[in-house]
Formats: structure tokens, sequence, C-alpha cells
């Protein structure tokens, strides 16, 4: 039992009385209990009645990449904490600097560590730098920003004004001047009919550059796969084509690693299954397992360099995050990391990832409402539509029938949803890199039940 309470009658009241949660239609609690989850251990979760269910998002939206339980990571919080919790982030702290020089061993390339405490915060963050070194450095020009259909970068106003889910960005208008959608790649949802569709997909960034003037474009932001909009894998060419474009224009690359970074995909983060450089990476969820709050603004030198300029006062980054001194976070993060090293976490993600890809085709082969299977790693999707040949998407509300017949059967598996306009009919599936052959066949177990007892 919660060494707070031992009483969840009234943790469930307080609950539906008091807390405003994230992504919920509270209508719906006037009628029902909120699920409360009171335990974790592993893969599973328990909520306040007792039920058990494996944990196919890792905490609802891809975060506890090593399981719950860790001792060690709450060990290593507590005495970080009992010998300095804070410090701000304009001076130094042990865990600060000792992360930032272990982060950087995983990324070549790439060499300074800027903390903040969510993703939404570090995404803000590179948009504030390019906004800077427009200023300072190209007479204003180069301000624009690229963001991708189906990408999502974070809550905020700035982050939503690059927001590629349409349907989460609705009502909070109107939002910052100077961020552009290029197409997005997802080659089921197929926008031309050619060969080489990667480089198609990428063609069509070049033609935004062009139509709104390379001069005026200084950031192309895209996740290394689209998470949120439907687990979108890029083809095959699509991001070395990608990276010669920024290269041709002098465009800065941002990869935003907040779903993809630390091992989801297989390799420590997302991009370095492709071979790209870029000039920023963004992390958070799983930086820290969702154990502490952190996210980090990674950088090049050449980057961090254009911040350095003594005759003008006004040069350096003007930014701080309040939380991002909070010392919890990189100290969980160090942990997290030697967990990753030490239990062949990636190698694991690798060889749990074709299981899971080869179990959700099979299922395909099975059910007709799947279109589409798609995934890297321990991150999968498989896409539901109504009709196989026509590729008509599958009705949202049906898609959450799916899901709540998952939870039925003790899996807890997520869904696109209140995202985009006719388009939320992904099933997705991110369960922690310690996922067993026994969990992933449990999972696409539950899956297959879900989808007869909707569809037959």
């Amino acid at each position: 039992m919660n060494k707070l309470t031992n009483d969840l009658s009234h943790v469930t009241e307080a609950d539906r009385a008091n807390v405003w949660h994230h992504l919920l239609q509270h209508k719906s609690l006037e009628t029902t209990d909120p699920r409360i989850i009171v335990k974790g251990q592993g893969l599973r979760i328990w909520d306040q009645h007792g039920a058990e269910f494996i944990d196919a998002v890792s905490g609802g939206v891809w975060t506890v990449n090593v399981g719950y339980g860790r001792e060690s990571i709450a060990n290593a919080i507590r005495d970080q904490l009992i010998e300095l919790p804070y410090w701000a982030g304009s001076g130094g702290t042990i865990p600060g600097a000792l992360f930032s020089e272990k982060l950087l061993t995983k990324m070549p390339g790439l060499s300074r560590v800027y903390y903040a405490n969510s993703g939404s915060e570090a995404n803000e963050k590179v948009f504030k730098m390019v906004r800077q070194i427009s200023a300072r450095l190209h007479g204003g020009k180069k301000s624009k920003i690229l963001y991708r259909e189906r990408d999502y970068h974070g809550a905020t106003i700035g982050t939503l004004a690059a927001c590629g889910q349409e349907e989460r960005a609705m009502q909070y208008g109107p939002f910052p001047d100077g961020f552009v959608a290029v197409p997005h790649c997802l080659e089921y949802r197929a926008q031309w009919d050619v060969e080489n569709y990667g480089e198609r997909a990428a063609d069509a960034i070049e033609e935004v550059i062009l139509r709104e003037g390379p001069d005026t474009v200084g950031l192309l932001c895209l996740e290394p796969v689209t998470a949120g909009g439907g687990v979108i894998v890029p083809p095959k060419g699509y991001w070395q084509r990608v990276q010669e474009i920024c290269k041709k224009y002098d465009i800065l690359l941002h990869i935003d690693e907040v779903v993809c970074g630390m091992g989801r995909t297989g390799t420590w983060f997302g991009y370095q299954n492709y071979g790209i450089q870029p000039d920023f990476v963004t992390m958070a969820k799983g930086v820290a397992s969702g154990y502490a709050a952190i996210s980090c603004c990674v950088t090049t030198e050449a980057v961090f360099e254009q911040f350095k300029d003594a005759s003008d006062k006004l040069s350096y980054f003007r930014d701080i995050s309040t939380f991002g001194g909070c010392t919890a976070g990189p100290a969980a993060a160090l942990e997290n990391m030697r967990i990753i090293e030490d239990e062949g976490l990636l190698a694991n993600t690798v060889a749990m990832g074709e299981r899971i890809m080869a179990n959700l085709n099979a299922l395909m082969e099975k059910h007709k409402v799947i279109g589409d299977v798609r995934g890297a790693g321990l991150f999968a999707g498989a896409e539901l539509v109504a009709d196989r040949a026509t590729k008509e998407p599958m009705a949202e509300a049906e898609v959450s029938r799916v899901v709540a017949e998952g939870a039925k059967r003790g899996v807890m598996f997520g869904m696109t949803n209140r995202s985009l306009t006719g388009f939320n009919n992904t099933l997705c599936f991110s369960p922690a890199l310690i996922a067993t052959p026994d969990d992933i066949d449990a999972i696409t177990d539950a899956v297959d039940g879900a989808l007869t007892a909707v569809f037959g």
C-alpha cells in the first residue's frame, strides 16, 4: 500500500473533485471513476481496484523506458537531493556536468547541453536560438521555421505554431508568424506516385524552401520517426536527401527526439539510424524514464559559438528554465543510462522490435481492418481502416473501442487521438525497453482479441 494513504476510495474522490487531467474530457468522470494508477513494477501497473495491466505505452506517453520499480534510480535521486537539490542553471552542479559529459559520448558531432524540464520547453529553446541567430547575424532574415505535417513538438504557443497535427492546435491561435509546414512522408498515404518515394518526399521540402525563399528559412524541425502522428518511419533515402537540402541552403537541422531518444528505436537516438548529423537534438521523456523531470537541448559547437560575443551585451542566450536547475533530473538520467548500457537494452529493443513487428504483420494477415504496420525498435503502429482496398480510415470512435477492449484483456496500448482530422486511426505500441518475448506476445494477443471483439 502507498505510504501516503490506504484509503483509495478517498483518493478516487479527491482526484475526481480536484485534479484537472491532461488530454481528458472530464464530462466522462461524472458517470465513471477516474483510473488511479497506484503501483508499477517492470512492465506491469495496478490501478486502485487492484486490476493489473501490461503497460504497452511506457507510462501512457512513451516515457518509462527502463520500466517501473527501479530502486537504483530512486536512490540516486534521493542521495543527490540530500546533497544539493537545486542550483540555478546559470551555475553548475556535479550531476549536470557529469550527465552532459556522458550524454555527449553517445552523440558524436554535438558538444553542448542546455537543460530544461519538458520536451515542449526544449523545443522552444531551439526556436529562440534560431530567432536570435537570425536577429544578430542575418539582419532578421533566416527566421522561418519549417515543420512537417503530422509531427508534434509540444504544447506551448510557440511549439503549437510548429504543430503538424491540426486538432492539437485548434482553438489555441493566433500563433506567431514564421512557421511553415512541409509535406509528411507517410508512403501508405502517398502524395506522389513515384518509385523513390523517400527522395520525393524530401524534395517536397526543397520546394517549400524555394517558395518561401532560402534566405528566409533558418531551421527545419523534424521528428526522426513521427510519433503521435501515426508512427511514421521515413522511407529509404528520405533522411539523406533532407541533410543534403539543409546543407545546400544553409538551414539548421533540428531533430526532435523527445519520444525516440534514449533507446526507443534500438539506437541511442532515432536519427542515428540514418547516418545524418543534426545541428540541434532535443530530448525529454526517456532521458530519466519519468523518474525525474528533465529535458535537454543539445547543439553543435558551431551553434554554441554564435552566442559568444563579448562586444555585444545581448549576444548570449538570454533564457532560463527554472527547473532545469533541479539536480534530480541529471542524477536520474545518469543512472538511467547506466541501466540501458549494463542490461543491454538497446540490443533487446532491436530483438523485441523485430518480434512485435512480426506479430503485428501476422495480425494484419488475419484482420482485414489492419491496413498498414510500421515501426522501428520498440515503437510500432498499426493503422486501422474501414476498407483495405480504398484505405478509408477507421473511425476514431471504433479505434477507441479497440483500445478499451485491450484494457479489458489486461493490456494498455495507445492510439492517435484528437490529433489528425479524419486520421486518428493508428494503434500505438511502445513498451519499456525491458520487454520480454512473453510480454510482446501478450501485447499482440490482446490486440488480436480486441480486434476480434470489435470487428469479428
